[in-house]
């Protein structure tokens, strides 16, 4: 007899992307925690981030993936619950709606688990492929850039301080920002569906809390881009690559024939990283947008970089307002 219930389990989809012929999910099999996400009570809050971090993953465990028209990729978990599921397959852009989602059904492949809430052992997910009609992409970056932290902080401690004490629906996005990246996403004909990747160096453990805050203020939808929490604590090494700037690399080999916009903040790395990239990708960054911070000394640094820098135009901003001036001048948007 056992003492105690056990959480039923769960598979978190994080919305991924892929091409016609590339499928690409990845997520995250865990114990299901029961987060309340519309919670606003302190007390609340504090175990929501608990519950977060102190997570009970589903280890080496096999998943199904079933695609609308009925293929089955499979998957396993890793030591830590995540899981990676590829697969080259024809026509998906075929399955997807007129935004380019592809939706899909994750499962346990153990059809006699039966510790999922309701006995359900059926888990939604989805995967965006850009459409055709896209005139560049966008990745940008999250903290400072759409969202207020208040402070620089070089972990992005910060975030995680404010995911404790604040509710999603009560972070506060920066002005126009919302606006600005719907205008990105339609482009210049209003109806290009151009893709917006969200790209940070927050720790998968905060998607649910990221996801609600771009919905709830009312953000264009698009895959959001973490990184793991052994990552986030581990130290690199002097020639690795921030984890953002493999995401923003991958996305550019993914999508070759695309051209991208990148936005970050002229707090931390992103200066350095996107203008690294774009010294690889010379021809397929369009702009660099990097929003102000209050750090004097961090913005003289960022000024200094660009100073003489012709690769590709980089722009300091205050405010949306000046970005979205800046975007309808080259014709990114109407």
């Amino acid at each position: 007899m056992s003492w105690f219930k056990k959480d039923p389990l769960q598979i978190i989809a994080f919305q991924g992307y892929g091409t016609d012929s590339h499928f690409f999910a990845r997520g995250r099999a865990l114990e299901d925690e029961s987060i309340d996400l519309e919670s606003q009570n302190k007390w609340h809050l504090i175990v929501n981030t608990w519950k977060r971090f102190e997570t009970d993953e589903i280890k080496n465990v096999d998943i199904n993936i079933k695609l609308p028209n009925n293929k089955i990729l499979k998957g396993v978990t890793d030591n830590n619950g995540y899981y990676k599921v590829e697969g080259n397959l024809k026509n998906l852009e075929a399955l997807t709606n007129e935004e380019g989602w592809l939706s899909f059904e994750l499962s346990y492949n153990d059809v006699n688990i039966k510790r999922t809430i309701q006995n359900e052992n059926r888990f939604p997910g989805e995967i965006l492929i850009p459409s055709t009609k896209a005139q560049f992409g966008v990745a940008s970056d999250i903290d400072d850039t759409i969202l207020h932290t208040g402070v620089v902080s070089t972990l992005k401690w910060k975030v995680i301080y404010n995911s404790i004490f604040k509710h999603a629906k009560n972070r506060s996005p920066l002005e126009g920002a919302a606006e600005f990246y719907h205008m990105l996403h339609r482009g210049k004909s209003g109806k290009n569906a151009n893709p917006i990747f969200y790209v940070s160096h927050s720790p998968w453990n905060l998607y649910r809390y990221l996801e609600l805050f771009l919905k709830q203020n009312k953000f264009p939808k698009g895959p959001i881009l973490l990184r793991s929490m052994s990552n986030f604590l581990k130290k690199k090494s002097q020639n690795e690559k921030p984890q953002k700037q493999k995401e923003i690399l991958n996305l550019l080999k993914t999508y070759s024939d695309l051209q991208f916009i990148l936005i970050g903040d002229s707090g931390e790395h992103d200066p350095d990283i996107y203008m690294e990239i774009a010294e690889e990708f010379p021809d397929r960054i369009s702009a660099i947008y990097l929003r102000s911070v209050k750090h004097k000394k961090k913005m003289l640094r960022v000024r200094g970089l660009i100073e003489n820098y012709k690769t590709t135009e980089v722009l300091m901003v205050e405010s949306s307002a000046q970005a979205i001036e800046h975007a309808r001048e080259h014709d990114f948007i109407q």
